[in-house]
């Protein structure tokens, strides 16, 4: 898979509500919106498609050599945290993620030969569980579900 880092100046309403969300999760958490979080802010904003912290972490030094690594992993983590970000294992080792102010709520097949992935439609599945989970007192940042098999160029 493919990636593009595109480095995005706040111009979209989008983008600038999305940044307004990162402003105030980071205030009640006592924190601001530093130079190095503005960063990777806007190097998140502008990948398309999955990533990992690592090809964030390769991409930011390219361009940017003061954001640490440890800068970049909280980054993500309050990034998830406001809810601009949802992170996703696809059985393997290393979490995705990806953003998702220009997503529909969807999830993931993969195929375990070519591991390709499918998206499909999210169908509200979280409606079932929220009321029971909340019961708990558990936060629901978001929900995921995948399926794994095989695709039809790898079945041929």
């Amino acid at each position: 898979m493919i990636h593009c880092l595109i480095m995005v100046k706040i111009r979209s309403p989008i983008i600038f509500r999305e940044r307004l969300k990162l402003e105030g999760h980071l205030q009640d958490l006592g924190l601001s919106l530093s130079q190095a979080r503005q960063i990777v802010f806007e190097a998140v904003i502008g990948f398309h498609g999955h990533f990992t912290a690592e090809e964030l972490v390769k991409s930011l030094r390219r361009i940017h050599k003061k954001v640490s690594r440890a800068t970049v992993y909280r980054s993500l983590r309050e990034l998830l945290e406001a809810g601009i970000i949802r992170e996703t294992a696809f059985g393997d080792k290393h979490h995705h993620y990806e953003h998702i102010y220009d997503e529909d709520p969807h999830h993931h097949a993969q195929c375990i030969r070519c591991h390709r992935f499918t998206e499909f439609p999210d169908r509200k599945e979280d409606r079932l569980y929220r009321p029971l989970l909340e019961r708990q007192g558990f936060k629901i940042l978001g929900h995921e579900m995948h399926f794994y098999g095989i695709c039809r160029h790898c079945r041929r």
